[in-house]
């Protein structure tokens, strides 16, 4: 191992480290916080050959600006429409490359997703909270926000190379949902609307949720008890605006869920930018756990591609879901 020294000259205000997340501490109101994209933060660990779960750096609009003042490291970049350059080395997302001492690595966003994840071969050193590294970025707890004028210190593990990384296969269609746990809390005609009509993409999304513009879901009633949430979990508040819940989503709350976007359509949603519209579709529990079991069935063997090093152009091309096709309720294309 090697140590190699970061300077952040400019950083994105959702910059954060990150690990797989701070489990076991929703009873003490800690939420599981971690990636916003799991696949991409999977994909990292894989590229790197890193222990699963390892920190890494999180990002969104605005990208990251590092440079190397001592050592070197190898790097990857994974997650949306992202771009990494070095030096001014041709731009390239979904990859692997090596940062020297003296050069320059950005990381820019594209016009087509949210968040990227920016990992390094080795261990960044970060502070723990609770025996994890997530950044819970309200209070600012874990590994931390990143801003102009840190330094990331890197225990890192050479040599390497510069290599593309094989893009996942991403589904296409409506979103999926399960209806409730309190969708009797709305009248038939709110279901109906989520179920029927478009929805936008708000501008206002941060890693607790994503905002949705679009038909009012207004809820018959909002007095009940606080009750847990989880990640996926689709509240509406008293005016009828919708808010799909993410990593850093707050642990109870008294507004209604009327429906729970399933985990094999988390990350795609997530990615989805603002002024993008969708569309909902609803499954039984029973789809949505067979939809769980497919989707890590063909995760395992994409990372598997990822960590062979399975990156030529064809292997890209081939792994990339070019066409955009339907997907119905059922998840079946």
């Amino acid at each position: 191992m090697a140590r190699c020294v970061l300077m952040v000259e400019q950083a994105g205000p959702l910059s954060t480290l990150q690990d797989e997340g701070r489990r076991g501490h929703l009873r003490h109101g800690v939420t599981w916080s971690g990636p916003i994209d799991r696949a991409a933060f999977a994909a990292v660990q894989a590229a790197l050959g890193n222990p699963a779960g390892s920190p890494a750096v999180e990002l969104s609009h605005g990208g990251i600006t590092l440079r190397c003042v001592e050592g070197e490291a190898i790097f990857a970049l994974t997650g949306g429409d992202f771009t990494a350059r070095v030096e001014g080395a041709a731009a390239a997302g979904w990859t692997t490359g090596v940062l020297r001492a003296g050069q320059r690595l950005l990381i820019r966003d594209g016009g087509a997703s949210n968040w990227a994840v920016l990992g390094f071969a080795g261990a960044i050193e970060c502070p723990q909270w609770l025996g994890s590294a997530a950044t819970l970025a309200l209070v600012g707890l874990g590994g931390g926000r990143l801003v102009a004028g840190d330094r990331l210190v890197i225990e890192a593990r050479l040599p390497g190379e510069a290599r593309p990384l094989p893009l996942p296969s991403v589904a296409r269609g409506p979103i999926r949902v399960v209806m409730g746990p309190q969708a009797d809390f709305f009248p038939a005609e709110a279901q109906e609307a989520l179920l029927d009509q478009e929805f936008n993409i708000a501008p206002a999304f941060d890693r607790m949720g994503i905002v949705l513009a679009g038909p009012a879901l207004v809820p018959s009633a909002v007095t009940m008890l606080s009750a847990p949430l989880l990640r996926g979990a689709v509240q509406v508040n008293g005016a009828g605006t919708a808010t799909i819940l993410l990593a850093d989503h707050q642990t109870t709350a008294g507004y209604p869920r009327i429906a729970t976007v399933i985990g094999a359509d988390l990350d795609r949603l997530a990615q989805l930018r603002p002024g993008t519209k969708l569309r909902f579709a609803a499954v039984t529990v029973e789809a949505a756990v067979a939809a769980a079991r497919a989707a890590a069935k063909a995760q395992a063997t994409w990372l598997a591609a990822v960590a062979a090093g399975q990156g030529s152009l064809a292997d890209r091309l081939a792994s990339a879901n070019l066409i955009d096709g339907v997907v119905d309720a059922q998840g079946n294309e």
